[in-house]
């Protein structure tokens, strides 16, 4: 054949080697395992409990109670299209929330929670402070004391309150109590629920913009229909643990409301700081 410059050119036939043949089959293979990516199948022993990581397990153990009929339980042999319903599941969370349990720092954070427990005075339906517990951002005590008593108690109130006589016999009295307590809020942000009860009984004050109160965060008043939610429906929601079954832990409870803020800790402090639109 000629071409317009009057030279003739040929085109020789294509041929392909044993190499070229063994090259085809890998591309084709390469293009076969791209095409069945969306359609890989999971494994039946990622469902296996056994192979569910443990932090959620040591985070529970932490406050002490367990909840082990939790429906949220992957089922062994069955698969489950799951959805995120909490922002407990976020990674990042899950990597701080194991890094504070497993901290023995007891000192004075930036961050504390506090509960208090009550007797009944006058009629029995006034309150008295018996014992205030405080705890810092890693969920340790930093402070338990008994009061004291200034008048005579007409109700122990133990099977909520857990207080008995003999624990106040040898209490501190109120105004070094509620000196150490002040001294102790000062400069922080307080953690707690329902905390205007524990200001009042210690006749404390703190700034409102301070307060964090797990009773009044409108993410967790969700839970009940924008009600008051209280802090055992709160701690089996969304931390998967059973509190206040009987008799009441100081200790416990300020340290179930810490676990709950620090859990939504960066959304409720966005909500705090972020200012409305309308304003400038």
């Amino acid at each position: 054949m000629s071409s317009g410059n009057g030279k003739s050119t040929t085109h020789k036939p294509i041929t392909k080697t044993p190499e070229d043949n063994r090259t085809s089959k890998m591309v084709t293979g390469e293009k076969k395992i791209k095409n069945e990516k969306h359609n890989l199948k999971v494994p039946n022993f990622l469902y296996d409990k056994s192979n569910i990581s443990s932090n959620w397990k040591n985070f529970k153990q932490s406050l002490g109670h367990i909840d082990n009929s939790s429906n949220n339980e992957v089922k062994k042999g069955k698969r489950y299209k799951t959805f995120p319903t909490q922002k407990s599941v976020i990674p990042n969370v899950t990597v701080q929330r194991k890094k504070h349990l497993n901290s023995d720092n007891r000192e004075i954070t930036k961050i504390i929670a506090i509960d208090c427990e009550m007797v009944g005075i006058d009629n029995g339906k006034d309150n008295m402070l018996a014992r205030v517990s405080i705890v810092n951002k890693h969920g340790n005590c930093i402070y338990d004391k008994y009061v004291l008593p200034k008048e005579p108690v007409v109700d122990y109130r133990t099977h909520v309150s857990g207080i008995r006589p003999k624990d106040l016999d040898n209490g501190e009295i109120f105004e070094t109590v509620q000196k150490e307590v002040a001294e102790i809020l000062r400069d922080k942000i307080l953690v707690g629920h329902a905390l205007r009860n524990d200001l009042k009984v210690l006749f404390l004050s703190h700034p409102r913009k301070a307060i964090r109160d797990t009773s009044r965060y409108k993410q967790f008043r969700k839970i009940v229909n924008g009600g008051t939610p209280g802090l055992r429906r709160l701690a089996k929601e969304l931390l998967g643990v059973k509190i206040q079954e009987g008799e009441h832990d100081s200790v416990v409870d300020a340290r179930t409301a810490m676990q709950l803020y620090m859990m939504y800790k960066k959304e409720w402090e966005k909500g705090i700081h972020c200012k409305p639109r309308h304003q400038k």
